[in-house]
């Protein structure tokens, strides 16, 4: 059963509509987007680290805790470029008041530079590349992970879950893409596009000659074509790592095997075993995780929590009051989840 959307929104224009065991009532931000005042020793940057995760170079930005109660794991959608959700990162932890540790993993070759020589890597390793992460980086901790995948990394995070529900209590899927939408023209486009071995390489060739124009010149093209309201530090991303040829043919490359790999009807059984601890947020206008994936999910699997969101686009971690507003409301799931495991 879908309620009303809340008549107070959650930032500005953002509102909320629900289908969930219980309700989230957010309060408006100010008009500037200020950030909630949180205790000062809340407030803490997320750090960039290096790190091999079974021989390959991965990127990492984190957020460590001095007593965490719990640590977040972010898996980003396609491309995987971590430094895209460092608003959203910073958010989080804020809202959840040091409780929490919280780490964004990149997608393999979604990196400023070419560790992997240009090798490409499908959905099914990018997926296999962050469950080892868990294996080699947490699987020693003592706190719960709770997991927050968007877009395709819905679908790896779910992947996960199954592969390691005894360390996973939660799930978490923003603005997911689980299945294709065959009334997507974008999708069509992009799917005859990544299909096609020379349109990739070709397309890959074009994006990665802007990387030889000046940053200043390159800055002011990403932000006068597609990115007039992003932040700054997804303008920065943009230009420091999808101007990159291998970075661009991995993206490419995986999402040629998501397209293949969707075609399969979603793991209802699962999703319906594991539905107290699964949830989901969708946009109002979203291609990659349309409304009737949300009526679908809600039909085959009554009572998983479940809402949309309308003030914001796909790309939510692009802006800094999209990464807020997500934030906050990925900050209340997660203290309702914990107030719900210790009763």
């Amino acid at each position: 059963m879908l309620l009303r959307p809340s008549a107070r929104p959650l930032c500005l224009s953002l509102s909320f509509q629900f289908n969930a065991r219980r309700s989230y009532r957010p309060k408006c931000l100010s008009k500037d987007m200020g950030r909630v005042e949180l205790d000062s020793k809340a407030k803490r940057q997320a750090d960039f680290r290096l790190c091999s995760v079974s021989s390959h170079m991965t990127e990492l930005l984190e957020i460590r805790a001095d007593d965490p109660k719990m640590h977040v794991l972010l898996i980003p959608g396609n491309p995987g470029v971590v430094t895209i959700y460092k608003d959203f990162v910073e958010s989080l932890y804020e809202l959840l008041e040091g409780d929490a540790s919280i780490t964004a993993i990149n997608h393999l070759s979604h990196t400023k530079k070419d560790w992997d020589h240009g090798r490409l890597f499908s959905l099914e390793e990018q997926t296999d590349h962050k469950m080892d992460f868990i294996k080699q980086e947490l699987e020693n901790i003592e706190v719960p992970i709770i997991l927050v995948g968007h877009s395709i990394g819905s679908y790896i995070s779910i992947d996960m879950f199954r592969r390691s529900s005894e360390k996973v209590i939660y799930c978490i899927g923003l603005y997911p893409f689980l299945a294709l939408n065959l009334q997507s023209t974008e999708q069509s486009i992009i799917g005859k596009i990544a299909a096609s071995r020379v349109l990739s390489v070709a397309l890959s060739l074009i994006v990665a000659s802007l990387g030889f124009l000046p940053r200043s010149a390159l800055r002011l093209i990403v932000t006068n074509s597609l990115a007039k309201s992003w932040s700054a530090v997804a303008v920065e991303a943009t230009c420091s790592h999808l101007v990159q040829y291998h970075t661009m043919r991995n993206a490419l490359f995986m999402a040629m095997t998501e397209f293949r790999k969707l075609t399969a009807t979603p793991d209802w059984a699962f999703m319906r075993e594991k539905k107290e601890k699964l949830a989901f947020l969708f946009g109002g206008d979203d291609h990659w995780g349309p409304l009737q994936m949300f009526e679908e999910i809600s039909k085959q699997v009554p009572g998983i929590a479940l809402s949309i969101e309308r003030g914001h686009k796909h790309a939510f971690s692009c802006t800094e009051a999209g990464a807020s507003c997500v934030a906050k409301y990925v900050a209340s799931l997660i203290k309702n989840q914990l107030l719900h495991s210790r009763q």
